[in-house]
């Protein structure tokens, strides 16, 4: 009888009572849901690589297979946009205490995505052609690209949806919910991308662009679970129709720290674009190798991503709750966690590396992208420290609203360093101007991967020093 009296339990309670437990145990019950997803996104990647690389023996499809998910991380890039915003403010108003603001922030949140969703589908069909072109992408190669990324661009929408979605119950410390949302997209996407991509039940398949076609569906299906989700009232926040009347205050602290965080993580990926324009001056080999060997890369990386949503909530619930002191320690306590798993994921690297390729080049063709390859994976293991601070303290500091300062960051990094130091290692010649022209160092594609592993130890370093400095517990949002 005084359960029934005492009424529903409050869902404030339970996030309270939640920044009282260790940090170690708080920030691994919020990682793991997100490591199983990123195993699983791995997979999908792997199984994508696989249908690209075993039922078509020309170099040209794994060499447009690299440029299109290139651009498709920059589509997940664009989605941050709205996500980074939705999770520190929902962070804040949880921590702080107020559910109603909380539940107001997802639904401009949700608004805002469907606005970007169509904005973002427009340019993307309009300037898909000409950023392949940009991307120094020939002949088969750039048609199959096109080909493979127009089933992304028309659905983004959907995406836009379910990130923001997802952020919102990631600002609300609810990670599982997101991994239930998006293992089952990826755990979707596979046979989704195989059956369009073979045929079905007597009918043909699309080839080459079904496997993007069974990503972007699978999207759709992840966007329609999250709104329903959110319908449902998952956690305490709920989408109602008061709350999507546009609330242009709202909206425009939401995208305060979205935007800078948004152009942030589209200057990294516009980085890495210009990045891979460079490799693929290489040829269909080193842009093939590349692509192969940041599949396996992302083992490493997608551990950091998955500690870094911890750290994101943690930072952003403790400030809100006024304790940055166990803030920061959050921060902290992820790196360690994150750091130690990226660098178990190295040791993988250097020591399988050659078994790694030979998985996505079976014929004896493929043999000149192994060898372009296997070099260039064991040289990023010894890059892991460095990624790790670069992406869990960026997320850290996108859940405290610190989200100007690490765009410089990026424009340092990749503009001051790997840009530059790539075109220098991978050139044949060096113009000295009036004193001459010098033989270049002519590295191919492992001189591309020096410079990017200089750019992440410097990034690396700067993130770090910026955490340590504390100024973001200052910030507002």
């Amino acid at each position: 009888m005084e359960q029934v009296l005492a009424g529903p339990p409050d869902p404030m309670e339970s996030v309270r009572a939640s920044l009282e437990k260790p940090i170690a145990r708080q920030v691994f019950a919020l990682a793991w849901p997100m490591l199983l997803y990123q195993l699983l996104v791995f997979l999908v990647r792997v199984s994508d690589r696989l249908l690209a690389g075993w039922f078509h023996k020309e170099i040209a499809y794994q060499a447009a297979q690299t440029t299109a998910q290139y651009l498709e991380w920059c589509i997940n890039s664009y989605t941050i946009l709205v996500s980074a915003g939705a999770t520190a403010l929902v962070a804040r108003f949880v921590g702080a205490g107020d559910r109603e603001a909380a539940i107001r922030a997802t639904n401009q949140a949700m608004l805002i995505a469907v606005a970007f969703g169509l904005v973002g589908s427009l340019a993307g069909l309009v300037a898909a052609g000409p950023v392949v072109d940009l991307l120094q992408l020939r002949g088969e190669a750039a048609e199959l690209c096109l080909q493979y990324l127009r089933p992304l661009i028309i659905l983004v929408t959907f995406q836009m949806i379910e990130f923001a979605g997802i952020a919102c119950l990631v600002g609300d410390g609810d990670t599982r919910t997101g991994m239930w949302v998006l293992g089952g997209v990826a755990v979707l996407n596979v046979p989704l991308a195989w059956a369009f991509h073979n045929g079905l039940f007597g009918i043909e398949g699309l080839g080459f662009p079904g496997i993007s076609t069974g990503t972007a569906l699978s999207h759709v299906v992840g966007s329609l679970a999250v709104l329903i989700v959110l319908m449902r009232g998952r956690g305490g926040l709920q989408l109602q129709l008061r709350s999507l009347v546009p609330d242009l205050p709202l909206m425009w602290r939401l995208l305060r720290v979205g935007v800078p965080a948004g152009i942030d993580a589209m200057s990294v990926a516009a980085g890495h674009l210009c990045f891979l324009s460079i490799v693929n001056r290489l040829g269909d080999v080193a842009s093939s190798a590349h692509g192969i060997a940041l599949n396996w890369e992302g083992l490493g990386y997608q551990s950091g991503a998955a500690f870094g949503t911890a750290a994101m909530a943690l930072v952003g619930q403790n400030l809100g709750a006024k304790r940055p002191d166990r803030a920061a320690r959050s921060g902290w306590t992820a790196l360690a966690l994150g750091g130690g798993f990226m660098c178990l994921m190295g040791v993988v690297f250097f020591v399988l590396a050659p078994q790694m390729f030979l998985l996505f080049c079976p014929q004896p063709e493929k043999a000149p992208v192994i060898a372009a390859g296997v070099p260039v994976l064991k040289l990023v293991a010894f890059a892991m420290p460095a990624a790790a601070a670069c992406f869990i303290f960026t997320a850290a500091l996108r859940g405290a609203g610190d989200t100007a300062v690490p765009v410089l960051f990026t424009w340092v990094g990749f503009l001051g360093v790997r840009i530059p130091l790539a075109l220098l290692l991978t050139s044949e010649e060096v113009n000295l101007g009036p004193l001459g022209v010098l033989p270049g160092p002519n590295l191919g594609l492992f001189g591309a991967w020096l410079a990017m592993f200089a750019d992440l130890w410097a990034r690396g370093a700067f993130f770090l020093v910026r955490f340590a400095g504390g100024k973001w517990k200052g910030v507002k949002v």
